[in-house]
């Protein structure tokens, strides 16, 4: 589903250079979570890591030592994904086993970024936001992880897919251990400016 120009395409609105190689033990992933990963979430956690931009947060597979706060994996996440499926009793129009749910990221308006990993091809699957504010509570994107940032940054998608509103931001990409340095710094954890106090 995925390819190298789909990297190349974000990277050219989604700047790497505040990103760093996550160094995943993907052998160690797979036996945790039981299968192999989209090539395009490896080429991500090569170049941009686990971090954030504009309230959307990317998820790492497995937990590592962090400075000051853990920056989170997959596991919550999808435990609440799979959590707010079954309470609801699933989506009209999607039939989805909550077991091939898979939370790869999360935003600031409490929405969970997922994958649908019925396909065994982890490359073939497609993309489930689990919405707070949004039209519906589950909704399936025919696209990876890589090309549906690239689409909403773009902003390609109607009906908007997130409960956070991306339109119109300038979005800066900042890895995670760069976040827990700033703010031991004193700064912003997001723009690298002094924080403010009030």
């Amino acid at each position: 589903m995925e390819h190298p120009m789909d990297i190349a395409a974000l990277a050219e609105i989604l700047p790497p250079d505040l990103g760093a190689d996550e160094e995943i033990d993907w052998k160690a992933a797979e036996a945790r979570w039981g299968t192999r990963f989209p090539q395009d979430y490896m080429a991500f956690m090569s170049l941009w890591g686990a971090g954030s931009f504009e309230g959307v947060s990317v998820l790492m597979p497995l937990p590592k030592e962090y400075i000051q706060w853990d920056p989170g994996t997959f596991e919550e996440e999808t435990e609440n994904a799979r959590y707010t499926w079954e309470m609801l009793e699933g989506q009209e129009g999607l039939d989805i086993d909550p077991a091939h749910i898979l939370a790869w990221g999360v935003t600031s308006g409490a929405d969970i970024l997922c994958w649908l990993t019925t396909d065994p091809d982890p490359d073939r699957w497609p993309v489930l936001v689990c919405g707070r504010h949004t039209p519906d509570d589950f909704t399936l994107y025919p696209c990876g992880m890589v090309d549906f940032l690239h689409k909403l940054l773009r902003n390609e998608f109607a009906p908007y897919p997130l409960s956070v509103d991306l339109r119109n931001t300038s979005p800066r990409y900042v890895h995670w251990l760069e976040e827990q340095r700033r703010w031991k710094a004193g700064l912003d954890r997001h723009t690298g400016e002094p924080r403010t106090t009030h």
